[in-house]
């Protein structure tokens, strides 16, 4: 009983009649280039997308808290240079922001707001 006559065990060593006596590694070189082909094409764009997606991401972020740094360092450099309250800084502040928007405004493509 210790000798089984299992035909899956001896397979590898049979040739198989008309293909090459490495054929399973030619075989097994094929599924792996094509398995490769296709990670290149699918999961590298997305890598790509993904990666300048969180990017983007932090960089809007980072970029919206130095605004907020910077709009708050503003008031009060502005409420210490000016010798009212900060009524005056607030005044100062909307009037420039307010000028500013009125620019850009008047510079935006004819029907843009239609």
């Amino acid at each position: 009983m210790s000798e089984t006559n299992d035909p899956i065990e001896h397979s590898e060593s049979l040739p198989v009649p008309g293909l090459p006596i490495d054929w399973h590694v030619l075989a097994t070189e094929k599924v792996v280039s094509a398995v490769d082909a296709v990670r290149v094409k699918t999961a590298g764009p997305a890598i790509k997308v993904s990666r300048a997606l969180v990017y983007g991401i932090m960089a809007a972020f980072i970029g919206l808290m130095a605004l907020i740094l910077l709009l708050i360092g503003l008031v009060r450099l502005l409420d210490n240079v000016l010798p009212k309250d900060v009524w005056l800084v607030y005044l100062v502040l909307g009037g420039m922001f307010s000028a500013i928007g009125s620019f850009l405004w008047s510079k935006r493509p004819q029907g843009a707001a239609s």
